[in-house]
């Protein structure tokens, strides 16, 4: 492997070094490198006295993930990344045998790292490229994760990919961040690439471009996201935007006219990388300008009997070749256009069933916009189908109720699949809900398939734009509420209508802060058996509030705010 002499090994990013430059800004403070090693120091010297292996780490933040990153690998420990902190997930974690370190407010057993002055004379030595390891997770359409194994030497690689290709336009930019550390994109662009590089990145991932801008003190460049970049409209920060040297986006297909919107309303330049977890990195294009994507250093790509492609890269073992699962089409200089993903194909009672293709009959439709499918396995296994409604398909929705409409879906299906391959749950939304990365979200859409209609209320309609959501709800009268309450006139309790809010909540905005109280509560009018209601809620970060309102066309039925506490 050849050394690029203006970057640093990942295997040398924690000893001391000669020059002194700023690592990260953390917490309204300026961390030099010198103080990044001894905080790796001091953390490394308590893991090594503890008998556990593997280690799965989730920060809030850049910087104390970094620092533990480094002080479990120097302590001979393997990091399990964790794709987030929810309590399913740490507890899947430790039954993989994983200790759990770092932000983890709704797990028990967790590892508290102490320190002492003494610990910063542990000495840290390179490490070992070839068994430095690291565990991540993917997911594919169905969401189950999958856990990948990396060695250090090819993170080490991608990192020199990047710097190569970009390192120079960037010369001594700072990192900042909307994307996540916790997936591969985020820890490559925004902790490792900047550690090797002597980049200073900004620990905290910013909640959107305004809070980033403001921010960007310095020269700087944005990791962003397809979702997150799709929001940008001409009442964006233009004039701040286009101070940034260079925009990034991974994690999933920005369409062209988003990309198209970005030229015309401003300078920016905007990178756009293709690659996977399992893959690494694999190519890259600039929007508009390249309809083709450039495949970095030394990537190859075979078609294979099968109409699949196979990869062969420097950042997998020399022995081994990927199969991938999207479509390609390779040009004779060496490019490639991206057609789409490969049929997902599922089994549902014994019946083959290719999710794509139901997709694209389904888009055939004038009332459907997008959609994506996924095969559920509750009791029985069964297709379900998120869909974005064109103004027409609203409108006959609203207009016919949601079986009937449903109904009217189904029905040109019937000539081209068996009935029982077609989805039984139906969620309808203004947009297909993305994660941070651009991924669709499986964990809302499976929170969403999971409410129990014994103690939910029937969801007819989903609008969700940043931090406000409105669900348009039916009150089915075989609620469990309503049994007793009253038995002569029954409505529907008012702690009932709080839990729902904070239900939901949790759901859309992925709330980990501990509920503190109740604010501004207003029951005004009863809710009763079979009332259409939309449930409008609106989630403030900063001051930890979540805004509530039952409502009808023409009034209100109850209104109120949770209040959550706000880490300072």
């Amino acid at each position: 492997m050849s050394v690029n002499s203006m970057i640093t090994p990942l295997s040398h990013c924690a000893l001391p070094e000669n020059s002194e430059p700023i690592v990260a800004w953390h917490q309204g403070q300026w961390l030099t490198h010198t103080e990044f090693v001894s905080d790796v120091a001091k953390a490394a010297s308590y893991l090594s006295q503890r008998a556990g292996k593997a280690y799965a780490l989730y920060y809030e933040q850049a910087y104390p993930f970094a620092v533990m990153l480094y002080a479990c690998w120097h302590s001979g420990k393997t990091v399990w990344l964790a794709a987030n902190n929810k309590a399913a997930t740490a507890v899947k974690l430790q039954q993989q045998g994983c200790q759990l370190v770092g932000d983890w407010p709704e797990a028990q057993d967790v590892e508290v790292i102490e320190y002492d002055d003494r610990m910063s004379a542990y000495a840290l030595s390179p490490l070992d490229l070839m068994y430095t390891e690291l565990v991540l997770f993917t997911s594919g359409s169905s969401g189950q994760a999958k856990a990948i194994h990396k060695a250090l030497w090819q993170l080490n690689n991608e990192v020199f990919a990047l710097e190569q290709q970009w390192g120079e336009s960037l010369a001594d930019a700072h990192a900042l961040a909307t994307v996540s550390h916790q997936h591969i994109y985020g820890l490559l662009f925004r902790v490792l690439w900047p550690l090797a590089s002597g980049r200073c990145f900004h620990s905290r991932m910013y909640s959107s471009p305004e809070a980033l801008l403001a921010n960007a003190n310095q020269r700087s460049y944005w990791i962003a996201s397809p979702a997150q970049l799709k929001r940008l409209d001409e009442l964006s920060p233009w004039k701040s935007i286009n101070n940034l040297c260079v925009i990034f986006s991974s994690g999933g297909m920005l369409a062209l006219e988003v990309a198209e919107r970005i030229y015309d309303l401003g300078t920016q330049k905007l990178v756009e990388v293709y690659g996977s977890s399992e893959s690494g990195g694999i190519a890259w294009r600039v929007p508009v300008q390249d309809v083709l994507w450039r495949p970095f250093p030394a990537i190859k790509l075979v078609a294979s009997s099968e109409q699949r492609h196979c990869l062969t890269s420097p950042y997998l073992p020399s022995d081994t070749s990927l199969r991938l699962d999207d479509r390609l089409e390779l040009h004779s200089d060496g490019r490639f256009s991206l057609l789409g993903r490969l049929d997902r194909v599922v089994k549902v009672e014994e019946k083959r069933l290719s999710l794509t293709e139901l997709e694209q009959a389904l888009l055939q439709s004038d009332l459907v916009a997008e959609v994506h499918c996924l095969l559920r396995s509750d009791k029985r296994d069964c297709i379900a189908a998120v869909t974005v409604l064109t103004e027409q398909g609203l409108a006959q929705l609203r207009s016919l109720g949601k079986l009937a409409f449903i109904k009217q879906l189904k029905q040109p299906l019937l000539a081209l699949f068996e009935a029982i391959v077609l989805p039984r749950r139906w969620v309808f939304m203004n947009q297909l809900p993305l994660t941070t990365h651009g991924k669709i979200n499986h964990e809302l859409i499976n929170g969403l398939l999971s409410l129990s209609h014994h103690v939910s209320p029937y969801l007819v309609y989903c609008h969700q734009q940043d931090s406000r959501v409105e669900l348009d709800l039916h009150i089915q009268a075989s609620l469990v509420y309503f049994e007793g309450h009253f038995p002569t006139y029954p409505i529907l309790p008012g702690v009932t209508q709080v839990a729902w809010v904070e239900q939901y909540g949790k759901l859309f905005f992925a709330l980990k802060q501990p509920f503190l109280c109740l604010e501004a509560v207003k029951f005004k009018k009863i809710i009763r058996p079979d009332d259409a209601l939309t449930l409008q809620l609106q989630w403030q970060p900063e001051t930890g509030k979540l805004l509530f309102n039952f409502t009808t066309p023409t009034e209100s039925h109850s209104s109120g705010r949770l209040l959550y506490r706000v880490e300072p």
